[in-house]
């Protein structure tokens, strides 16, 4: 297998928690004020007001790799709870039950939070893993 992206390891790393973060963040606030796009209407209110501060403040805490493990734990868990509460009981295979956007985030804030924040976050400045 050929090993030229190798040296770029760190990097490219760094740029998909950046950018899985920010995305994140959008969803949250989303989910609160209705920026970008309008707020998701058939989600219940305690699910707006319960994942949307969780996909804010933790998204962004991806996004700056800030107390990255817990935070990327926590929106692991988060998009596993929503995986099962909104699509797992409309089919087994995420293709077929609309769940695999909750699924790929369950599964890379996992990598996350067991890989750490990596170069190019505010934990890895402040001497912090």
């Amino acid at each position: 297998m050929a090993d030229f992206m190798k040296p770029f390891s760190a990097q490219t790393y760094a740029i998909m928690r950046v950018f899985i973060g920010g995305l994140f963040l959008f969803h949250g606030s989303q989910k609160l004020f209705g920026f970008p796009g309008t707020p998701p209407g058939e989600a219940p209110a305690f699910v707006l007001y319960t994942a949307g501060p969780i996909e804010l403040v933790g998204g962004a805490l991806v996004m700056v790799g800030l107390f990255t493990r817990w935070a990327a734990f926590i929106c692991s868990g988060l998009m596993a709870a929503a995986y099962w509460m909104a699509h797992g009981t409309k089919a087994f295979l995420p293709i077929l039950n609309h769940g695999e956007l909750a699924v790929i985030y369950c599964f890379v804030f996992l990598f996350i939070s067991a890989h750490g924040p990596g170069i190019w976050s505010l934990d890895g400045n402040r001497g912090g893993d």
